[in-house]
């Protein structure tokens, strides 16, 4: 099984019986994001703290 489809499949094996469709779709949404996530930071895509507030700034002061 490649690792995509056992990660469905592991996905599926937790969530309830009565689980929706449309919840079936956020979590594997949710571990995309995650997954995309730890990507970035592996290969260093990331901020620290000031550098966000630097760039969020013109939108925190009111």
């Amino acid at each position: 099984m490649n690792a995509a489809k056992k990660e469905v499949s592991d996905l599926l094996s937790r969530l309830p019986d009565d689980c929706t469709i449309e919840d079936i779709q956020y979590h594997l949404y949710v571990l995309q994001k995650i997954e995309r996530g730890l990507a970035n930071v592996n290969e260093g895509r990331i901020y620290s703290q000031q550098e966000v507030k630097a760039r969020m700034s013109k939108w925190l002061e009111r």
